[in-house]
């Protein structure tokens, strides 16, 4: 398997939670005020994305940054099985 890189394991994760909440990328933008462009951009990986921003999208997602982080993406750095 090969590694992803920080940027796309942010991303997925963001989509995976966001999925869970049943939001859309304009509504969970929106809701903290970040531009749904660059939301998009994050959540595939396109975009460096700072730890303000992070806990800003983490806050949206009503999970705290350690659960954010308490993901298997972030455990050992290999690319999850497809789906």
């Amino acid at each position: 398997m090969t590694r992803l890189d920080a940027k796309m394991c942010v991303g997925l994760r963001i989509k995976e939670l966001r999925g869970e909440l049943g939001v859309s990328q304009e509504a969970l933008a929106y809701s903290i005020g970040m531009s749904r462009t660059y939301f998009a951009e994050v959540e595939t990986g396109k975009k460096n994305i700072s730890i303000e921003n992070i806990d800003r999208i983490a806050s949206g997602l009503k999970v705290s940054l350690k659960t954010f982080f308490d993901s298997e993406l972030f455990s050992d750095g290999e690319q999850p099985p497809s789906s």
